[in-house]
């Protein structure tokens, strides 16, 4: 399945909702809307997941990517990732540096 991926700056918060596998195929996607996330400058960055079905290594990269890009100031959620792609950042260890959250109110 390929990746489906949406952007949304709204008062100051970078909503990108991601849909189908994120892997090495289609992490450049997933880079390149990180970069304009992150040139808006926003005070967070929100990642819904819960229609993404796997996630690969490049795409815990992409992870890790956004979080450098961001900066020490943007805190990143995730929201509402299923079960394997919850396991993967907490085989990371990714998991402690982002809010996971099952949903998401501004």
């Amino acid at each position: 399945m390929a990746l489906t991926i949406t952007f949304e700056m709204k008062d100051g918060v970078a909503r990108v909702t991601l849909e189908g596998e994120l892997d090495a195929g289609v992490a450049e996607q997933f880079r390149q809307v990180i970069e304009n996330a992150a040139a808006q400058t926003p005070k967070r960055l929100v990642l819904f997941m819960d229609k993404l079905t796997f996630m690969a290594s490049a795409g815990l990269r992409m992870l890790i990517y956004a979080k450098q890009k961001m900066g020490e100031g943007v805190d990143i959620y995730i929201i509402g990732a299923q079960h394997p792609v919850v396991r993967t950042l907490e085989m990371s260890g990714f998991h402690r540096s982002v809010y996971l959250k099952d949903t998401y109110e501004e």
